[in-house]
């Protein structure tokens, strides 16, 4: 009888903890999403309402988790962290609704947090709880899902345990196969383009290239996970129809070659899905102001 009461104890502490981790990793999920939403994706027609949405339901369900301890919840917060590991893994490899992501820490970081809540919420979900037996297969058949849930299922441990490696695994391979954060874009033959009744400067495939306010003359201060949003412009680049401004390079950070023009360090913007578009003009993201190139300078 000791040993059985010493026995349910620990269940009780083991299913604290998990549904303690699992509320923390949510929220945690939820929090890298609102950092990229407000450096950067909130830009992104569609995906920007999307992570909107994600950190949202994040914090919901964390909440819920914490305070509720319903297995429907816990349940709830395991099918979440897995959906959003596969938009983003869709996202990675093949792109989503005309987005497709590159490969950044803070990607890997909220894929491995996601896996984690998975696995911790799913086990608080489906395993049994301490001291109750499993149900049997005729009994679970004819039960509701919050009865199901309860009872516990079978064979639940193995089945998170394979999918949570099989996640792991899509996320390296996935992620290995990603663009490289801060991988130069296409410079090539500059030209100018008229945008929104702007004349902008474009690179050779069209997409409007932007400035940074922090950068000088020879620096480029957006390097990292910025790059990832912002790609510099590869040089050195010629002059094409409209460019009359001077062009050069800087050395970034590692050694590349950046093209500038008229002292401005070029980039464009991953928010730009296809030529003649801006939507990078005006934000304040990744530490300061971004411009369009203007074809004067």
């Amino acid at each position: 009888m000791v040993m059985e009461r010493a026995g349910l104890r620990l269940g009780r502490r083991r299913q604290a903890g998990l549904r303690l981790a699992g509320g923390g990793l949510l929220a945690a999920t939820g929090a890298v999403h609102l950092d990229l939403y407000l450096t950067g994706y909130r830009s992104i027609p569609v995906i920007g309402w999307l992570f909107l949405l994600q950190v949202i339901a994040a914090f919901v369900l964390a909440a819920a988790v914490l305070v509720s301890g319903s297995r429907l919840a816990e349940a709830a917060g395991a099918v979440f962290s897995l959906a959003t590991l596969g938009g983003y893994l869709l996202s990675v490899r093949i792109g989503l609704f005309g987005f497709t992501e590159v490969r950044t820490t803070a990607g890997i970081a909220a894929g491995v947090i996601e896996i984690a809540a998975f696995a911790a919420l799913a086990a608080l979900a489906a395993v049994p709880a301490a001291g109750r037996p499993p149900a049997s297969p005729a009994a679970l058949r004819v039960a509701s899902l919050p009865a199901r849930l309860q009872a516990g299922i079978p064979g639940a441990r193995a089945a998170i345990t394979g999918v949570s490696v099989a996640a792991l695994v899509l996320l390296g391979v996935f992620a290995a196969a990603a663009g490289v954060q801060g991988t130069p874009a296409a410079g090539g033959a500059l030209k100018a383009v008229p945008v929104a009744g702007v004349t902008v400067l474009a690179n050779a495939k069209g997409f409007t290239l932007y400035w940074f306010a922090p950068d000088t003359a020879t620096t480029s201060k957006c390097t990292g996970s910025c790059a990832a949003y912002w790609p510099p412009v590869k040089g050195p680049v010629t002059a094409g129809p409209g460019v009359t401004g001077r062009l050069g390079t800087i050395r970034r950070p590692g050694g590349s070659v950046q093209a500038t023009y008229d002292g401005h360090p070029l980039y464009t913007y991953i928010g730009d899905t296809a030529p003649g578009q801006a939507r990078g003009n005006k934000l304040n993201l990744n530490g300061g102001l971004w411009h369009e190139v203007t074809a004067s300078g």
